[in-house]
């Protein structure tokens, strides 16, 4: 479904000193896809989708007290190299260390630590650009392990004979960054210079991000050191950003509330929700689904007994099975006009519409608290090519598990995060 093999510039918020530009990975506007032998197939992606979903619910599980690594050496076992992590995840551009190095880093909102490969490597993934070197920076300095930076990481340890702050991220699908905490100075925008930004600098990194750099966290952060934390004196805890519909198109993410991706007027605000199972995820109620119009007759039992986390790293979005298989009922039933063909992966509602000019899809939304209907742009309601087109959602293996609203059905919307005001908005527009 994806029209170009060329990169399309979104002309949106350009104006803004604060915004930057959110590429797909696997597009022509990214560079690091410049290596790479060619988009990952739809099972790939999926595989790769859930890989992430997995370890999403694994660490809402987690119980999230603080871990002390016993042993400066101690390493998890992986596979070096390989290649997990999302499938169609989103990637923006920014500056680090003096003079300024230009990294590509996946954006996370469901991580809360910013971290890139440094050298010298004891183990890392395959990058695009050139790995980070702390030794050629003029502002790089690694933390102390009594630094008030290293009390608050998760996961950490110290190097005997230095007392330098180690950090680790540890994911569910196996795959892990563990290295040094440190501090440089973090360029979002030329105006916008943060000296003593504190990152991770991984050292020994297996399993993420397919050429890119690092990571992004855009986590909630409550007590954290989270990207958000560190710059909230500035932006005052609130980004948005807006992803675009093909991978060959750019979005936007903006820091700050003054230059904002859309117009205030048009965005409706739903609650944040507290969960003590996942501080650094971003909690909305789901009150409904609706279907050409129509609310599927879902208790919102089956939406707030599990609850549900929004994620820009997930591509489909996961619901709970009961709400899922009455949305594939109703989304089946008005689409008798069409054959179905086998389904691929996790996907079990699919069509080929090869050779039709035109094709009818009911609309599908989402209604969260604070009457507030989300309708989802085309993308988000069929996944995949023309040959085969599927229902852009999945169902979660137990009832239990958390619902995931995912990337796919967040294109071309104004998501905001107003932290501060303890809300997240959705406005309709586009991207481009």
């Amino acid at each position: 479904m994806d029209p170009s093999p060329y990169c399309i510039e979104s002309t949106k918020d350009q104006s803004k000193r604060e915004s930057l530009k959110v590429v797909n990975m696997n597009g022509p506007c990214s560079r690091i896809n410049d290596d790479q032998t060619g988009a990952p197939t739809l099972a790939e992606i999926m595989s790769l989708d859930q890989a992430r979903v997995g370890s999403l619910q694994q660490r809402l599980r987690f119980n999230s007290d603080r871990i002390s690594l016993a042993d400066s050496t101690a390493t998890p076992q992986a596979n070096p190299g390989q290649s997990v992590g999302g499938g169609s995840n989103y990637a923006v551009m920014l500056g680090l260390g003096t003079p300024k190095k230009n990294l590509t880093l996946v954006l996370d909102t469901g991580s809360d630590l910013t971290w890139i490969q440094c050298q010298p490597c004891i183990s890392c993934y395959k990058q695009q650009e050139p790995i980070f070197n702390p030794s050629a920076s003029q502002t790089y300095k690694n933390l102390s392990c009594t630094t008030p930076q290293c009390s608050q990481l998760l996961i950490s340890g110290c190097t005997r004979a230095t007392n330098t702050c180690l950090y680790a991220v540890l994911y569910g699908d196996g795959s892990f960054t563990i290295g040094l905490y440190a501090t440089e100075t973090l360029t979002l925008t030329p105006s916008d210079v943060f000296p003593g930004f504190a990152f991770g600098c991984g050292l020994n990194n297996t399993g993420l991000f397919r050429g890119a750099a690092g990571l992004l966290g855009l986590g909630l952060g409550l007590g954290f050191p989270s990207l958000l934390a560190q710059t909230a004196l500035k932006y005052g805890s609130y980004f948005s950003y807006c992803l675009p519909t093909f991978s060959s198109s750019s979005g936007t993410l903006v820091f700050g509330k003054d230059g904002g991706t859309t117009n205030s007027a048009f965005i409706k605000y739903t609650p944040l929700l507290t969960n003590s199972n996942g501080p650094m995820f971003y909690f909305i109620k789901v009150s409904g689904i609706k279907v050409a119009g129509e609310l599927l007759p879902i208790s919102q039992s089956v939406f707030s007994s599990s609850g549900t986390i929004i994620d820009s790293g997930t591509v489909i979005t996961r619901l709970q099975p009961e709400a899922y298989f009455a949305l594939r009922k109703r989304f089946r039933q008005l689409m008798t006009k069409y054959s179905m063909t086998q389904g691929v992966s996790l996907f079990d509602t699919c069509y080929n519409f090869t050779g039709r000019d035109t094709v009818e899809v009911p609309m599908i939304s989402f209604l969260f608290e604070g009457d507030v209907e989300v309708p989802m742009a085309l993308p988000g309601i069929l996944y995949g090519s023309q040959e085969l087109a599927c229902l852009a959602f999945a169902a979660n293996s137990d009832a239990s598990d958390v619902g995931i609203f995912g990337n796919s059905q967040q294109q071309t919307l104004d998501v905001v995060y107003d932290v501060a005001g303890w809300k997240i908005g959705f406005g309709t527009g586009g991207c481009s």
